[in-house]
Formats: structure tokens, sequence, C-alpha cells
């Protein structure tokens, strides 16, 4: 059976390591998409929480970006067309090497957290000692086997919404009275509190559809 890794990766090489590293509040991610195939020197990724001038200003001063379009543009976010410079370190191609997948990739702290399908732990190993070798960081965060993801996987969550919800829970922001306020949240998460206050938001309304929308609406069939 397939592995699903998450991981945190960073190298100053890393594409958009620069933008991430300027707009610490932004959220960016990669649209999985046909065209995000290193081989047709496209990337497609999603930006929200921050503002489209400050972002755009950002890509401008990026080492790893060769050319930017804005594609879509919503009120919710903003996805962006790039390409990159020959010099950038991605990781796909060596994924796709060892026969996985990057099934998502979000931005965090001047690097990446993706979630990679693989096939098994050598391929695991073997994407480790490459990273190791080209001197980029690789922190694994957690490991499930395919059955073991797709069944915590129910929920619909994005990782950034998860990682939200259980840290306001933790620390005790849904308690009556609060034990903690979304702005200390924010700060724990390294985030804006506008940032903190959308994923919650969002992570919440996630859990109402997928949990008690979804069973009220079995019930009435």
């Amino acid at each position: 059976m397939g592995l699903i890794v998450d991981a945190y990766i960073a190298h100053p090489d890393l594409a958009l390591t620069h933008t991430i590293g300027t707009i610490p509040e932004g959220s960016i991610r990669v649209v999985p998409h046909s065209a995000t195939d290193p081989e047709t020197g496209l990337f497609f990724f999603r930006v929200e929480e921050v503002e489209a001038e400050a972002f755009e200003r950002a890509l401008a001063a990026d080492p790893t970006v060769e050319e930017s379009a804005l594609a879509i543009e919503s009120d919710a976010d903003r996805v962006y067309r790039l390409s990159h410079t020959a010099e950038t370190e991605l990781l796909s191609p060596r994924v796709a090497e060892v026969g996985g997948l990057m099934l998502e990739a979000r931005s965090r702290d001047r690097g990446w957290v993706v979630r990679l399908q693989l096939p098994d732990r050598d391929s695991l190993a073997s994407l480790w000692e490459h990273c190791e070798e080209r001197g980029m960081t690789f922190e694994l965060e957690r490991l499930y086997r395919q059955g073991e993801w797709e069944s915590e996987g129910a929920t619909g969550l994005t990782a950034a919404q998860r990682e939200a919800l259980l840290r306001a829970y933790r620390e005790g922001y849904f308690e009556e009275p609060r034990e903690t306020s979304q702005e200390e949240v924010a700060d724990l998460l390294d985030i804006s509190s506008t940032a903190a206050g959308g994923r919650i938001r969002r992570g919440m309304s996630k859990l109402i559809e997928t949990t008690l929308a979804d069973r009220e609406e079995e019930g009435r069939r």
C-alpha cells in the first residue's frame, strides 16, 4: 500500500522563497493542474489573504520567477501563472521520478508544506537523499499509509484550515469564556489576525458541510 507524506521543505532557491518571506501573512498554494508539469514550464499558484499589489511587487523582485501573469481573479482569491528561472529548485520533478505525486503544496515559514503520494518507503528515502544532496531542508511531519489518510481526509479541510482549527482548539479559543484571542492564535500560526479568522471560519464551514449538513441530507433521503 502506498504512502502519504506531509513534509516541510525549504531552500533559498526553492520556488517563490523570496515572495513567501516578503509577505508571510499571505497564503500561497500550488494549483493541482496538468499544466503544472515542469516540462511545460508553467506553474499555477492560488493566492489568498494578501493584497494584489503587495504580492505582485514581491513576484517582480523574486529571483525564482521568470515571468508571471494574473490568470483568474475573484473576491476570495487570485490565481497566477508563473514560469521559473533555470536556477530555481523544484521538488516535483524528483517526486515524479520516484513514481510519486505532489498532492498539495502551501507556503509556510519561507518554505513549503507539501503532501506527497509515494509508492513505498524506498521512494521516500530516495527523495530524502535527493534533498540532502541539494542542501534542501526536508522535515517529515506526518506519514500515513494510503488507507489511513483517506479515512482522515473525509472532513475536506485544507491543511491550513486543519492547522488553524487545531491550534485554536488547543489554546482554548472555543471555550466559554475564551481562553485565547484570535490575535494570539494568529501569532502562534505566524500569520495575520485576519488570515487566522478566515481559516477558522472556512474550516468550521467545511466541517459543518461535510459532517452535520451531509448527515442531515442523508437522513432526508
